[in-house]
C-alpha cells in the first residue's frame, strides 16, 4: 500500500528567463488560416508573447513555444483540429491551466497548442448516482462552488484551481487522497480526442457505473496519459456525500521521526482521517510568513477529520492519543468552516510561500511516493539530504546542479524503497529516465506499444513520458 501523505521538497535557484524555439518550425500561412477556418480568427493565434505563456507550466523547465495556440468552443472543433493536425504532421499539444509541474506542456517540437479553457461546462450532474460530466476548462474550485447546494463534492484538490480534465491527464491528487483516493479512483468515464480525430468513450457514451468487469480498463489507461494519448475533451467523475461534521487541527513535533511516526501509526490504528500532511519546520515558516499563520515552527502535521459528531469524537480522541504518545504537542483545533479555509489555505499556498522565501527565484517541485512502512525512513533520510546540500544558500551560484541530483537522489531512494518516482505529478519531460528504471524495460517496452498503436506518428505530446 502506498503512502498518502505527500511530502513535496523544494529547491530554489536564480531564475534565468528564456525562451527556446521549438525544432518543428514556423507553421505556413495556408495552415493557419486552416485552422482559423475551425475554430474562427478570433481563437487563433501565432504572438510571440502568447506561444510563449504556453510554452511552459509552473516548473523549472525552459519555455518551449509552440507555434501557434488555438482556443477550441466544443468537441466537434476539438475533433477537426486533431484531424488537421494529424494529417499535416503537426504535433498537438493539449493545455488547460498551466498549473503542471513536470514540463508537460512544453512544446519540444513546436506544434499546435489546443487551449481547452474555453470549453468550461459543467455537462450533467447525476446526484442519485453520485456523477458529473464536466468539459475541460472545468476547474476543481468551479465545480464545488456548483455542487454547494446538492450535499456533494469533489475531494481531490492540488495546491493549483487545476482544470479537472488536466488533473485527470497527469493523475492529480491532493490532501484528502488519504481518504477519497486519487483521480485514477474517481473517473468513471472519458470522452477522448484519438489523433486523426476519432471520438472515443472509454467507458461507453454516457455510462457512469460504479464497477465494470467490461474488457480492458480504457479510462484507466487514459488517467496519467499527459496528453500523449489524445486530448481529453469530458470526465465524468465519481462525486462524495459532504460530511455532515468536520474539524481539522495542527500539531508540532520534536522532530521530523516523531511527526512521520505518529502518521503512520494513525493510519495503522485505522483512524479514518480525511487528511493529513507533514510540513518540516523550514516549510513551517515559510507558510507563518506567508498566509499568516501563528503555528510553532517545527515539525507539523496538518490533520482534518468528516464524519458524524460522535464519529469525530472517537476519531480525535484516539488521534490525540496516538500523537501524544510520539511526543506531539501545541495542539490547534479549527471547527468553523472559516478557520478550517484558512489552515488549508495556507497548506495549498505552501508552494508559493515556498517561493516567497527567494524572491527573483525560481521553485524545483519533485514528489515521489513510498509504502506507508517505509515513510519515516525516506523522510527523515530527505531531510538530512536538505540540511546537507545547502539548498537554501542564495549566494550559491551552482545550486541548479545540486538541485537536481539532490532530486534525483530521493527519487532513487524511493524507488529503492519499492515506492514510485512520482505520486501524482506526472512524468512530463523530467522523469522519463526514471520511469524507465521504475517499471524496466518490458514496462517501457509495452507502454512504447501502445504508444504506437494510438499514436504511430508520434504527434501528441511529443516528448513527454516515454
Amino acid at each position: 500500500m502506498a503512502s498518502l501523505l505527500r511530502a513535496a521538497t523544494w529547491g530554489m535557484f536564480p531564475w534565468r528567463g528564456y525562451c527556446s524555439r521549438g525544432t518543428q518550425g514556423e507553421l505556413s500561412e495556408g495552415f493557419v488560416e486552416a485552422l482559423k477556418a475551425v475554430v474562427g480568427s478570433p481563437h487563433v493565434t501565432t504572438a510571440a508573447v502568447v506561444r510563449e505563456q504556453h510554452g511552459h507550466d509552473e516548473s523549472m523547465h525552459r519555455c518551449q513555444p509552440p507555434d501557434a495556440v488555438v482556443w477550441p468552443q466544443n468537441v466537434e472543433q476539438v475533433s477537426r483540429l486533431a484531424a488537421l493536425c494529424y494529417g499535416q504532421g503537426v504535433p498537438i499539444i493539449p493545455f488547460g491551466s498551466g498549473t503542471g509541474l513536470e514540463g508537460g506542456v512544453c512544446a519540444v517540437q513546436g506544434g499546435v497548442c489546443v487551449n481547452l479553457t474555453h470549453m468550461d461546462r459543467i455537462l450533467e450532474l447525476n446526484p442519485e448516482d453520485f456523477s458529473v460530466v464536466v468539459e475541460p476548462g472545468v476547474t476543481r474550485k468551479a465545480l464545488n462552488s456548483h455542487l454547494r447546494d446538492s450535499g456533494l463534492w469533489f475531494p481531490v484538490d492540488p495546491g493549483a484551481d487545476a482544470s479537472l480534465c488536466g488533473m485527470v491527464a497527469t493523475g492529480a491528487s491532493g490532501t484528502n487522497a488519504v481518504r477519497y483516493g486519487t483521480m485514477r479512483d474517481n473517473v468513471l468515464n472519458l470522452e477522448v480526442v484519438l489523433p486523426g480525430g476519432r471520438l472515443l468513450h472509454t467507458a461507453g457514451p454516457g455510462r457512469h457505473f460504479r464497477k465494470s468487469a467490461a474488457g480492458y480498463n480504457l479510462t484507466g489507461l487514459f488517467v496519467g496519459s499527459e496528453g500523449t494519448l489524445g486530448l481529453i475533451t469530458a470526465a465524468t467523475l465519481r462525486l462524495h456525500p459532504a460530511p455532515e461534521a468536520t474539524v481539522a487541527a495542527t500539531c508540532a513535533f520534536p522532530s521530523v521521526q516523531a511527526a512521520v511516526d505518529s502518521t503512520v501509526h494513525i493510519l495503522q490504528a485505522a483512524v479514518p482521517v480525511a487528511r493529513i500532511e507533514f510540513l518540516d519546520d523550514v516549510m513551517m515558516d515559510a507558510c507563518n510568513r506567508h498566509s499568516k499563520l501563528n503555528c510553532c515552527v517545527a515539525p507539523t502535521l496538518f490533520l482534518e477529520f468528516h464524519g458524524s459528531e460522535q464519529a469525530l469524537a472517537e476519531q480525535v480522541q484516539r488521534t490525540e492519543e496516538i500523537i501524544r504518545h510520539n511526543g506531539g504537542s501545541h495542539f490547534s483545533w479549527a471547527k468553523e468552516a472559516e478557520d478550517r479555509s484558512r489552515l488549508w489555505a495556507a497548506r495549498h499556498n505552501a508552494w508559493y510561500a515556498a517561493l516567497a522565501l527567494r524572491p527573483g527565484c525560481k521553485g524545483y517541485s519533485t514528489d515521489v511516493c513510498v509504502p506507508i512502512s517505509r515513510l519515516p525512513e525516506i523522510l527523515v533520510q530527505t531531510k538530512e539530504d536538505l540540511q546537507a546540500s545547502g539548498l537554501t544558500d542564495p549566494e550559491d551560484q551552482e545550486e541548479l546542479l545540486r538541485v537536481k541530483a539532490f532530486a534525483e537522489q530521493l527519487v532513487r531512494r524511493a524507488l529503492a524503497l519499492r515506492g514510485t518516482c512520482t505520486g501524482e505529478h506526472g512524468i512530463g519531460l523530467g522523469k522519463r529516465q526514471l520511469l524507465q528504471e521504475e517499471v524496466g524495460t518490458v514496462g517501457i517496452e509495452t507502454m512504447r506499444q501502445l504508444k504506437a498503436t494510438l499514436d504511430p506518428r508520434g504527434l501528441m505530446n511529443p516528448g513527454k513520458v516515454l
